[in-house]
């Protein structure tokens, strides 16, 4: 009998499935699809030889997380690439606000009036970084804090509504460039603990960067498959299960799935029947001829560029896909460009390039022709560009991972008591009703990104269990 068996082979999941194999427990994976990868995936989209990642392509959580960081993913073949800047927000008047490594950079972006401002927001944080972020991704109950005074006094600056910590700032720049950190876990501006989620992106610029990785996402998902191999761990893909007896006997079974699919394979009935899903997303991948034009060239030196006229328009948008049941005229746009870093990414001269933009749950519309207004606002000419693109929107991106409910790339709405209490309201969010049963999906805590902090935090859980047993 395994001592655990981990269905999903996700960044959760095979972080799960390393952590407790590096306790020497038996750890076997069990894989719907014929790939590894969940979230972090690669691969060719568009044309030969462009390499492409289908969900997330920069990683600010990846290079910081805790779990990452204490394993040894490098001898596996991940490295890390940073560009000169690692965020750029361009405006109408050429120039753009960035998230540059310096703080004082960052600051100067914003102009003369709220340089000060921000240094005073994040420069008390980020000596404190390293347990900053660990107490942070390791809540709740998971571990006790390692700096708790650090921890309340973030908490009293985050828990907030990110419009609250935009009142420390006077001019557009600065909140335009906040309201789009918020827009990555496609949370209302207005919510509940989003000045968090703003704050853990700035700060983690700042002290790691917002890579990518080389050769694309799925370098993170094959050096822990590596790792875990390794460490005498399996992996079997193409392996679909639909209930618990599609499994081998073990001690402890571990989900990285959406709470839905659990409920159904495990029989849990309607436990999971409050978890909420967000708005989905329109996501179109480029096969570029050259480099994206931008007017503003800092946004030439960036990995990831937000695309927002300013915090309004940023606003607007969220509101029509989450709360309004319609697609935005004018999108707030998430683009990654890997290849300003990465040459193996596409053939010689060549780019490859990613946007999204938000959309209602599971629409079904075509948004392809606003991203592309969206884009020529602040790189004229990026239509002229393009060799291919492949588009996809909540439908496909749902039938590309079947933890993406709706086309929801956050796993779960990040508004609300949900935003920190996921997938209910527990202290315990990686139990189940069955006492061998636990989940470990981007539907717990910390929640969405590729960091792998939700598979090792219930990778506890059930290695106490397992020892306790």
């Amino acid at each position: 009998m395994l001592d655990a068996v981990v269905v999903g082979a996700g960044p959760n999941g095979l972080t799960a499935a390393v952590e407790l194999a590096r306790r020497g427990f038996s750890v076997a994976v069990f894989e719907a699809r014929d790939t590894i990868g969940g979230g972090a995936r690669t691969e060719e989209l568009t044309l030969p030889g462009f390499w492409h990642d289908p969900c997330s392509a920069a990683h600010p959580l990846g290079i910081n997380s805790p779990a990452f960081r204490a394993m040894p993913l490098e001898r596996y073949g991940l490295e890390w690439l940073h560009a000169d800047l690692p965020m750029a927000h361009p405006f109408s008047d050429g120039t753009a606000a960035v998230l540059a490594r310096s703080v004082g950079e960052t600051a100067a972006s914003f102009g003369p009036r709220d340089a000060g401002p921000y240094r005073r927001l994040v420069e008390p944080f980020l000596p404190r970084w390293d347990a900053l972020v660990r107490d942070f991704m390791s809540l709740p109950l998971t571990a006790l804090p390692r700096d708790p005074v650090t921890l309340a006094r973030f908490g009293l600056v985050g828990l907030p509504p990110s419009t609250w910590l935009m009142r420390r700032f006077r001019d557009e720049r600065a909140k335009t460039l906040f309201a789009g950190l918020v827009a990555h876990v496609m949370a209302p501006l207005g919510g509940f603990a989003t000045g968090a989620i703003a704050l853990v992106f700035a700060l983690a610029a700042h002290a790691r960067g917002w890579p990518v990785a080389r050769g694309g996402s799925q370098s993170v998902s094959d050096a822990l498959a590596a790792y875990l191999k390794d460490l005498g761990g399996t992996i079997h893909t193409g392996y679909e299960v639909k209930r618990l007896d599609d499994l081998p006997p073990a001690r402890a079974y571990v989900f990285d799935t959406s709470p839905t699919a659990l409920a159904r394979i495990a029989g849990f009935g309607n436990h999971y029947a409050n978890f909420r899903y967000g708005p989905g997303v329109f996501k179109i991948d480029y096969a570029l001829d050259g480099p994206v034009p931008w007017t503003a060239p800092d946004a030439r030196r960036a990995t990831t560029v937000q695309i927002g006229a300013d915090s309004t328009e940023i606003g607007t948008a969220l509101r029509a896909a989450s709360r309004e049941g319609r697609a935005p005229e004018k999108p707030f746009l998430i683009t990654v460009q890997p290849s300003v870093v990465d040459p193996t990414r596409a053939p010689a001269g060549k780019h490859v390039f990613w946007a999204y933009g938000h959309v209602p749950s599971g629409w079904t519309g075509d948004l392809t022709d606003a991203v592309e207004r969206q884009l020529e606002r602040f790189a004229p000419g990026f239509r002229d560009l393009i060799l291919a693109r492949a588009t996809a929107g909540p439908p496909e991106i749902a039938a590309r991972n079947a933890n993406y409910v709706g086309g929801d790339i956050a796993s779960g709405a990040v508004s609300g008591l949900q935003t920190l209490l996921r997938p209910k309201l527990s202290l315990f969010p990686y139990g189940t009703p069955h006492p061998a049963v636990f989940i470990c999906s981007s539907a717990t805590p910390p929640g969405p990104g590729v960091h792998g902090m939700s598979g090792h935090n219930a990778a506890k859980a059930v290695w106490r269990r397992l020892r306790r047993t």
